[in-house]
């Protein structure tokens, strides 16, 4: 059976929306990939999720580890430096660090090529006080991911749902994000150009209120980006991308890094963001 290699360039092609890589480049046969055991780490200027910056447009380093069953089953681990927790408006918590923790299935249940992905993901941010039931940013995601190959093509598609409140958000259990990851090799030296289009719906969010919503509820944006990646071999990759989102300012800002502060400064706004993966 043909397998889906967790390389660098793999890696980097989904990694600035760094949590959705695992869902399209964990090997559907370990043993051919090497070993069922896999690390990476990552040094970028800015970590955007979703489109929106999780680092306050400020450098991070980001890593993790995968472990994939020759079954399909696989398990891992990532994260990531990052500032919005504790810049919520009591700055009472603070958790420098996003800890990712995700399981799943993943054959090519289709065609070679062609593996489908189902699992769960654990968004944790770990704080020495205790977070307010309204403050709480952990999350936790079911998804289901369709990769593909043809040719010098590859990609996914993707669904998240999220079965607790998402980030914070009060009332959110039940938010969704679709979205479409495209990769093209190019055949000229090393470079594959990349492009991702997802669209974050945040349920339970009113249709006007007060705060932060002054006319309607304009929560939910489309984020979006096209970049393109070197690959230098051995598990070494550099990827260059233009990140952007419609998400209102007002509501994404870089004060709480949430919609759950005082507006600042777009946390949304367009922007190059540059990264560096090694792959072990």
């Amino acid at each position: 059976m043909k397998t889906i290699q967790k390389t660098a360039i793999a890696l980097a092609a989904s990694g600035l929306f760094a949590t959705a890589a695992f869902a399209a480049d964990t090997p559907t046969n370990p043993e051919d990939a090497g070993s069922p055991i896999s690390a990476n780490v990552t040094v970028t200027n800015d970590y955007r999720y979703r489109g929106i910056t999780q680092s306050n447009y400020q450098p991070a380093i980001q890593g993790g580890f995968d472990y994939a069953h020759e079954s399909g089953f696989y398990i891992g681990n990532w994260n990531s430096t990052i500032s919005w927790v504790g810049n919520t408006t009591s700055g009472s918590v603070s958790a420098p660090i996003e800890m990712d923790f995700y399981g799943g299935f993943k054959k090519e249940l289709i065609a070679p090529g062609f593996a489908s992905d189902f699992g769960v993901l654990q968004y944790y941010y770990p704080s020495k006080d205790q977070y307010s039931a309204m403050l709480n940013p952990n999350s936790t995601e079911l998804y289901a991911a369709q990769n593909f190959t043809l040719g010098p093509l590859t990609g996914f598609v993707k669904l998240s749902y999220a079965v607790t409140t998402l980030f914070g958000i009060p009332n959110s259990a039940g938010s969704m994000y679709p979205d479409l990851t495209v990769n093209y090799d190019t055949g000229f030296w090393g470079l594959t150009a990349n492009a991702h289009v997802g669209y974050q719906y945040v349920a339970g969010q009113p249709a006007s209120t007060g705060g932060i919503n002054q006319t309607e509820n304009n929560i939910s944006y489309t984020d979006w980006k096209l970049g393109v990646i070197k690959d230098f071999g051995s598990g070494l990759a550099l990827s260059a991308s233009y990140v952007a989102t419609n998400a209102n300012p007002v509501c994404w800002n870089t004060y709480s890094g949430s919609p759950l502060g005082t507006p600042n400064s777009a946390a949304g706004r367009g922007g190059a963001v540059v990264a560096l993966t090694k792959t072990f």
